[in-house]
């Protein structure tokens, strides 16, 4: 099916035309034509199936015949809700590329940096409003926004949303908005408290369920380096001297492990940067759009940094740490092979990490692949029970021997300073 097959009017036609897209995805050709009919829907689809699209394209298609209708309104008509700033600027970028020919405006709104933009487009008026939770709260308990005249309403990475804590903030949210109005849920997976959630949103919703969590694109390749923990960053740099990996989208574990890599990467002449919750929203912005245009060939980040993150054809995603849920690893790995295209993940796996690639394998129903050529082979066991527990209290020894020298240093006159200041 073309996109020209479906109930779309034309100045959104020529908008998916422009942006060059002509087919649909499997999740854009399920829940178009439900959205358009104005029913309720729970989607559960994982990151990368084109969900955004299937969204936006009926809501900016309902408030473009209302206006028809002479429904001129400066009133939030329809409200996003999602969980990371990157993820929310991403979609108000779709609601911008689809709408172009509408006149149907959008803003979003997102913490970690000052209001005053925020408000001041607030002021001029919206038709959509993107928002994360926290700020949305902040700028309606300030009085900017006020969602009494909200028809549509999306909640989007609700999974994600839960696992960051935003419960609370979603269930006030709710509480603002009319009874009367058309409800759309996304979420990757569908454990209970997310099934409980959207009941408590949707009205007799239409479900949709694209892509189940346990597959992967069969666009993507996939390849495992066994190696040691002492040997992850030789392998890394080995693996970089192919310059034909120009743009790769690399997973830590952790913020220290992703600054830490993204050091090293620098040391050894590979432009790269990381980004995490830890770094400041303009931080985290610029390295995505020196990431996106190319200017950054390696961009180091964690899991919920990462959610929103979507670059048209990206082809390389590495797990520098496995991650210990196996669903992680598609999310991870769904970041590359977007909408057909041709993806490639590379995993390295340490001797403690074995066990979750068994997970990953069992989830996906495939074995990976295992690179033979390596110069870096695993050479160490797994650590044993009584191993492990060793090793947690030698480093939780060498933790506070570390802070004990840092507080008897800083309680240590300066002499120097002093001298100075005779």
């Amino acid at each position: 099916m073309r996109f020209e097959e479906l109930d779309i009017i034309e100045p959104i036609k020529k908008a998916i035309k422009t942006e060059g897209y002509v087919l649909p995805t499997p999740i854009q050709v399920k829940s178009i034509p439900i959205l358009l009919n104005g029913k309720d829907l729970l989607g559960s689809a994982q990151t990368g199936t084109g969900k955004t699209a299937a969204f936006a394209i009926p809501i900016l298609q309902h408030l473009f015949l209302d206006e028809e209708k002479n429904y001129q309104s400066t009133k939030i008509k329809a409200l996003i809700v999602t969980p990371t700033r990157e993820l929310a600027i991403q979609i108000a970028e779709s609601f911008t590329a689809y709408g172009r020919f509408t006149g149907v405006k959008n803003t979003v709104v997102f913490g970690g940096v000052k209001q005053g933009s925020q408000t001041d487009a607030l002021r001029k008026g919206v038709d959509v409003l993107v928002a994360t939770p926290g700020r949305l709260l902040d700028l309606m308990d300030q009085g900017y926004i006020n969602l009494r005249d909200v028809q549509y309403f999306v909640l989007d990475e609700a999974d994600r949303m839960l696992d960051m804590g935003f419960i609370n903030d979603i269930r006030k949210i709710i509480a603002k908005l009319p009874r009367k109005r058309q409800s759309i849920f996304f979420s990757a997976t569908m454990p209970d408290n997310i099934v409980g959630l959207s009941k408590k949103i949707l009205t007799n919703p239409e479900k949709v369920d694209v892509s189940p969590i346990s597959s992967t694109a069969e666009t993507i390749k996939q390849y495992l380096y066994y190696t040691n923990r002492s040997n992850k960053k030789d392998l890394l740099f080995h693996i970089l001297k192919d310059q034909e990996i120009d743009q790769v989208l690399l997973f830590s574990r952790t913020k220290h492990g992703a600054d830490r890599i993204a050091r090293n990467l620098k040391k050894k002449k590979i432009k790269s940067d990381s980004i995490h919750g830890d770094r400041a929203q303009n931080q985290r912005q610029k390295a995505l759009l020196q990431f996106k245009a190319g200017i950054i060939r390696v961009l180091v980040a964690t899991d919920i940094a990462a959610r929103g993150i979507d670059i048209d054809k990206l082809k390389y995603v590495i797990n520098y740490d496995i991650p210990n849920i196996a669903e992680t690893y598609v999310h991870r790995i769904g970041r590359s092979g977007r909408a057909g295209e041709d993806g490639i993940a590379i995993s390295l796996c340490e001797p403690e990490e074995n066990v979750y690639v068994k997970d990953i394998e069992k989830l996906i129903n495939l074995r990976i692949e295992v690179v033979k050529e390596n110069p870096f082979p695993q050479t160490e066991k797994p650590m044993n029970e009584k191993e492990k527990k060793e090793w947690e209290k030698e480093k939780q020894r060498r933790k506070q021997e570390f802070f004990a020298a840092r507080k008897k240093n800083q309680s240590r006159p300066n002499s120097s300073r002093f001298s100075r200041n005779r």
